[in-house]
């Protein structure tokens, strides 16, 4: 029938044949955002912000909130460089528009305390089918139309699919 050594190579296949099945169960397929995605996003997020006359700074993180790029318009105040960076973390940590923490504030003042948190609205996440792969943070407006900056830039990225 099957010798020894015909059962022993079999066995020795079956087991990593089975162990490659399981390392492939533990990884998954991850999306990321790419610089030339993060400019994108910052370019027509510039367009919208010069078209009505918005000096503002765009940072651009990735899913684990590290900078992937940052743009400050011409007359864009230097104090809106940490803010964007920092609504652009916030939106990326929390899987949400920084928008929700600005109306919570106003009704749980205790919010206040999380630390390296921005409350301000201009944070947006950056979803592709569910999944996180960055955020957006805009500063240098008032905070709807940060927001609104930051909603074109994504909208700009979807319309690229």
């Amino acid at each position: 029938m099957f010798s020894t050594k015909s059962v022993v190579v079999l066995g020795v296949i079956a087991f990593f044949g089975f162990q490659s099945a399981l390392q492939a169960a533990e990884l998954a397929d991850k999306k990321v955002l790419t610089l030339d995605g993060a400019k994108k996003i910052a370019a027509a997020g510039e367009v919208e912000a010069r078209t009505n006359q918005w000096n503002v700074v765009i940072a651009v993180v990735d899913d684990g909130g590290h900078l992937l790029y940052l743009q400050r318009g011409d007359d864009a105040p230097i104090g809106s460089i940490d803010i964007a960076i920092g609504k652009a973390r916030t939106a990326a940590a929390f899987k949400r528009p920084t928008k929700v923490f600005d109306e919570l504030a106003k009704t749980r003042p205790s919010i206040n305390s999380l630390s390296n948190v921005v409350l301000l609205e201009g944070g947006v996440p950056v979803l592709v089918e569910g999944q996180l792969v960055g955020a957006v943070g805009v500063s240098g407006a008032t905070s709807p139309q940060d927001a609104q900056i930051a909603e074109v830039g994504i909208a700009a990225l979807d319309a690229l699919k």
